[in-house]
């Protein structure tokens, strides 16, 4: 296990954002940066021995400035919070509004827009940043630190820890879109995936949860057994027609603890994820708005990439 990094840009406002690259004893490798803390490329091998990226994102910095949020860490908090608002001990919090009248992944200017102090400890980067009072209608002053850890087993950890000198809300994750048959060879819908999940939470429109829990029994969101993520992505149905395919949480079975989230196969390349989580939920996102961003490779990402 080894970890570098070198010089990798510098944002609009002047600050050298550094890249430090994770590499196991398989030599499958994990990039992340300063700004961000974006996951830039994952590297691992595929069924004939070649390496491939599979993370999804750019290739260079002004375009993590400019653009989406490929690879992020998501915070203060991930998702969308209605009319930008929430109500926390009697008082009434009003946010940046981003996404129409509500608050999405933070705001406009949330976690993954900005530079982190980052440092290398034994087989890990860890990144920190304090998040002051009232960033972006937040209270509290929000001390956060994210480490990134790759192990010789192909294992890539991400620990978030964050204290907070005042009662608020957080929710953070990290927002990596993956291709398994690697970063700009084709649509995502052949992909095998399975997500052990009863239930899930009711979008409105807005892809805003309702508040209502949905069994995924004879629904497009039944994931229970693996199978390609296409296969139903084209029935009628209202919740997909919302998301304008899957954008939905899911409510995981295995009760308390770690557990696994979700299990993703691509019969492209053989390359197969695990992805396990503390967590009592996964968001699944297909990818159903991607509009043409050019992606490392020069192939702009459509629907389903």
């Amino acid at each position: 296990m080894s970890i570098t990094s070198h010089y990798y840009g510098r944002t609009q406002n002047g600050e050298e954002i550094y890249q430090y690259i994770l590499e196991n004893a398989a030599g499958m490798r994990v990039a992340v940066i300063e700004y961000g803390c974006v996951i830039t490329n994952i590297w691992v091998k595929d069924n004939t021995g070649e390496l491939r990226d599979v993370a999804l994102g750019y290739s260079k910095l002004e375009d993590y400035e400019l653009g989406g949020v490929f690879g992020a860490f998501i915070g203060r908090y991930a998702n969308r919070i209605e009319k930008s608002r929430f109500t926390l001990d009697g008082k009434t919090y009003e946010l940046e509004p981003n996404n129409g009248p509500n608050h999405l992944h933070g705001g406009i200017c949330g976690f993954d827009k900005r530079v982190w102090d980052a440092s290398i400890e034994e087989q890990s980067v860890m990144f920190h940043r304090l998040s002051p009072d009232g960033e972006e209608g937040y209270p509290g002053n929000l001390d956060v630190r994210v480490t990134y850890t790759f192990t010789d087993d192909n294992r890539l950890l991400l620990q978030y820890r964050a204290e907070t000198d005042a009662d608020t809300v957080v929710n953070l994750t990290n927002h990596c879109y993956f291709n398994l048959s690697g970063e700009g060879k084709g649509t995502i819908r052949n992909h095998i995936l399975r997500i052990p999940a009863e239930s899930f939470t009711e979008n409105d429109a807005d892809c805003l949860p309702t508040g209502t829990v949905l069994s995924v029994e004879g629904t497009p969101f039944d994931f229970r057994e693996s199978k390609e993520i296409g296969r139903d992505m084209d029935v009628d149905c209202p919740q997909l027609r919302n998301g304008k395919g899957y954008d939905h949480n899911f409510i995981l079975d295995g009760g308390d603890g770690e557990k696994v989230a979700a299990e993703l196969y691509s019969p492209d390349t053989g390359i197969a994820m695990t992805v396990r989580t503390t967590m009592p939920g996964v968001q699944f996102y297909s990818g159903n708005v991607l509009d043409g961003p050019v992606g490392k490779s020069g192939v702009p990402y459509e629907t389903n990439m």
